[in-house]
């Protein structure tokens, strides 16, 4: 378990390293307080979770992690964006993100959204100009195009307007399913299933990664809506309980604590099931499960 742990952080490592190296240094003249921006809110922090499993992905496929640094750390710029976004006034109005003043509170609003809309953008820059493309032009553009779908309207940012819907209305089950699909395990899924095409899977393990990437998206969010209702400030680095007093559609509010905990179990063990096909040799992705299945913050 150790060497697994070991194992995770350095790719951790690896991604906080590689984020400023794919930002157009060099490349495009970035407006000095766009920059600062961008770089405040890349270096807040945050367990890296989305491109740690991508490259847990291409190492069990059989890929080269280097090569596909590019693609997980533009995977973190759109989930890095998202955030930004999320947090601000007309979103979710959070003054706090990882513990420090959220972008829009350190600079202003429309710095926060350009910052946002800057590291969407640079994420595919730095994936259609990595040396993977030149080489392998096929899986890149097909991991391209996975990540592009997953961010977008029937992904992420359907999921989000699903989600600012719902403060209108009272949700359902189907709504909470919908919002969390789409706003959180798109993301995952599409990292998982990125760090298997570009490390040159089967079909059938693509497919086998999407899954496990969708039931670990899915129980990330069901573990961050009930740290929202039973967690601290210190241990979440913002605001808590806001959702309940929103109408947001989580599964706590919806269903309780007791049916979320036991939701979030049957999720846990969705992706662990999913990994058995792999073997031994998918022991990262089972730590990621048992990471997030146990997280406090």
């Amino acid at each position: 378990m150790g060497d697994v742990s070991a194992e995770l952080s350095k790719r951790r490592e690896r991604v906080d390293a590689a984020l400023p190296l794919f930002l157009g240094h060099g490349v495009c003249a970035m407006p000095d307080r766009l920059r600062k921006a961008v770089e405040y809110s890349l270096t807040a922090g945050g367990k890296r979770m989305r491109p740690v499993v991508l490259l847990s992905a291409v190492a069990l496929s059989g890929g080269d992690e280097e090569a596909t640094l590019p693609f997980a750390c533009a995977i973190e710029y759109i989930h890095t964006y998202s955030l930004i976004h999320d947090d601000l006034p007309a979103m979710d109005d959070d003054d706090f993100r990882r513990g420090r003043p959220t972008c829009h509170k350190a600079f202003d609003e429309a710095t926060a959204i350009l910052a946002g809309d800057a590291l969407l953008t640079e994420a595919f820059r730095a994936m259609g100009e990595s040396a993977l493309a030149g080489r392998e032009p096929g899986r890149a553009l097909r991991a391209l195009s996975m990540l592009a779908r997953a961010a977008g309207a029937s992904g992420m940012v359907g999921g989000q307007q699903l989600d600012v819907d719902a403060e209108r209305t009272r949700p359902g089950e189907a709504d909470v399913r919908a919002i969390h699909e789409g706003k959180t395990a798109a993301l995952f899924s599409a990292a998982a299933g990125m760090g298997a095409i570009l490390g040159g899977a089967s079909e059938e393990a693509i497919d086998r990664m999407c899954g496990y990437g969708r039931a670990l998206g899915l129980l990330f969010q069901v573990t961050d809506d009930i740290l929202d209702e039973t967690g601290s400030f210190e241990e979440m680095g913002k605001a808590v309980a806001k959702d309940r007093g929103r109408g947001k559609a989580t599964w706590p509010v919806v269903y309780g604590i007791d049916a979320s905990v036991a939701r979030a179990g049957s999720l846990r063990d969705e992706a662990l099931a999913g990994l058995v096909a792999f073997g031994p040799e998918a022991e990262a992705l089972r730590e990621i499960v048992r990471v997030v299945s146990v997280r406090r913050g």
